[in-house]
């Protein structure tokens, strides 16, 4: 009634089981089935009816068990939508379903491996960034330029947060992915930044004024505009594309990133330099200050 697999068959890279499956007058009547013939041990013939009780019965064709308990599936296949809205609406549907008690949904697969992915991001990303201020501390000697780093660092995810909200809004692992690159490439330019000043003014004696601000920021145009371009003309085509199938990660990431970079070139060329100012010319004011007699 159900067949039975004996082989496969290869048609234009196609590939077919072969399946030895009863005659439909067989499969359709009980009857038919009761008095089909069927060999026995010792090499008699039968009517199967003879050897089995045939009757029609509801029962489960497989009961499954997770955690000690039993379940069932119903999946689905998202297309034209990103998993996380999906996700969202299932929730709002089935919590309007009452359930008795010993019962509960959960919502698995490939949407609950990309939530285990998420959270382990964001634990990596925070002792990351832990592990990147004592670096810069020791690599710089001094708290206040390390906080500089990240204080600038939430204005270079405004530009990322734009472009992720106009490309449809929704937090997804692309784009986490990609604020996690844009705060890397915004931390690298202005550490390259301020590692500049403090050049400028501990190797080539130079007084720290205006002409100081200026000549570095001068001086770091040229390799900030190369690692911001350099990245962004890579991800254009994919953001061009669209969200084609196979790319649900890379084109959010893309449109993150490429936002994120704009937004970083304004920190780094004009938001950076003001506030190095303002936070080296209050360190040196206190330090005149403390050593008034």
């Amino acid at each position: 009634m159900n067949g039975m697999k004996v082989g496969e068959f290869y048609e234009d890279q196609n590939i077919f089981d072969v399946v030895i499956w009863g005659a439909p007058h067989v499969r359709g009547s009980l009857d038919a089935l009761r008095s089909l013939r069927i060999e026995t041990p010792t090499g008699g013939i039968v009517p199967l009816n003879d050897v089995a009780e045939v009757i029609v019965a509801p029962v489960p064709n497989k009961i499954t068990r997770e955690s000690a308990s039993r379940y069932t599936e119903v999946t689905c296949n998202v297309r034209g939508r990103d998993l996380g809205s999906v996700e969202c609406d299932i929730r709002n549907r089935v919590g309007d379903i009452p359930f008795d008690s010993g019962y509960h949904p959960e919502v698995l697969g490939e949407y609950a491996a990309q939530e285990s992915s998420r959270n382990r991001i964001i634990i990596l990303s925070i002792m990351s960034v832990i592990g990147i201020f004592l670096i810069l501390h020791v690599s710089f000697g001094s708290v206040r330029l390390a906080l500089l780093v990240f204080l600038g660092l939430p204005f270079a995810l405004i530009g990322g947060v734009v472009a992720a909200f106009l490309g449809g809004g929704v937090l997804s692992l692309g784009s986490l992915i990609g604020f996690i690159a844009v705060l890397g490439i915004s931390a690298r330019n202005s550490i390259m930044l301020i590692s500049h000043y403090n050049h400028l003014e501990t190797e080539e004696g130079q007084a720290f004024d205006i002409n100081l601000l200026v000549r570095g920021a001068m001086e770091r145009l040229v390799p900030i505009l190369m690692t911001t371009l350099t990245t962004g003309l890579a991800l254009l085509p994919i953001i061009i594309g669209g969200n084609l199938p196979g790319q649900e990660i890379e084109h959010p990431m893309a449109i993150v990133i490429v936002g994120g970079l704009i937004s970083s070139i304004l920190l780094n060329l004009f938001a950076m330099p003001v506030m190095y100012w303002k936070l080296r010319g209050h360190a040196i004011s206190t330090l005149n200050q403390s050593q008034v007699p």
